[in-house]
């Protein structure tokens, strides 16, 4: 029993597995303090509490959320503003108009005006236009249409487009061109070609002709002219 006894105690006991101390830093292994800290565990879904949908949604939520930047819109570009035409414009030969009579297509049309000063309606005839406004003249059209032809007639005139204009002398193209609104002495050399080498660019003569007669005077070059002037442009003289 004795020897028994003894064989017992000196058995050896089986391996013991060990876990190895966790590493240590640069620090810790160049001044001796202690070992840095384990990282933290991954955790570890539980059976039961949801699989693979529960991870992603832990997933999901640990996540750090950035507002997006609010989204920056150019300004819309203005639209084009339309020329607003002179409602006391007075019409003379050479205008251009769109006469329109609504409820009845076959007056309704494109006229212009003759060297008479007049234009020419089915029904009506002839209408004189030298002088008046546009208003004034869908007013005339209105009162012989309603004289024996359409009970209640609705008329309106519109300036399709202007009589032209001429410019004269000393510019690289004279001639007659198409008026635009709001054209001053300036751009209607500018139209011609610009002035040629011995104009005179200061000032021009303009001739402005209407119902009442003509008129002629010396202009400086940002004088606006109107449908039906003349520019002349001078010789210089040195």
């Amino acid at each position: 029993m004795t020897a028994l006894a003894l064989a017992g105690c000196m058995r050896r006991s089986g391996p013991v597995a060990s876990v190895p101390p966790p590493p240590r830093d640069l620090d810790a292994m160049a001044y001796g303090g202690p070992p840095a800290p384990a990282p933290a565990p991954a955790p570890v879904v539980a059976a039961g509490s949801g699989g693979a949908l529960a991870a992603l949604r832990a997933g999901f939520s640990s996540r750090r959320v950035v507002a997006a930047a609010p989204a920056v819109y150019a300004a819309p570009m203005p639209m084009p503003v339309p020329v607003a035409y002179d409602a006391a414009y007075k019409l003379d030969a050479g205008d251009r108009l769109r006469i329109v009579i609504y409820g009845q297509e076959g007056l309704t049309n494109t006229y212009s005006i003759d060297a008479g000063g007049s234009i020419t309606l089915p029904l009506i005839g002839s209408v004189p236009a030298r002088g008046r406004t546009p208003a004034g003249l869908a007013a005339e059209i209105t009162a012989r249409l309603r004289n024996g032809y359409i009970r209640e007639p609705s008329v309106a005139v519109e300036i399709e487009a202007y009589r032209p204009f001429f410019i004269l002398g000393e510019v690289a193209a004279p001639g007659q061109y198409p008026y635009v609104p709001n054209m001053s002495v300036e751009s209607a050399v500018a139209i011609a070609g610009g002035f040629s080498p011995r104009a005179r660019r200061d000032r021009v003569t303009l001739t402005h002709t209407d119902a009442g007669g003509s008129v002629r005077a010396v202009v400086p070059l940002g004088t606006p002219i109107n449908p039906g002037d003349t520019v002349l442009v001078g010789e210089r003289w040195f």
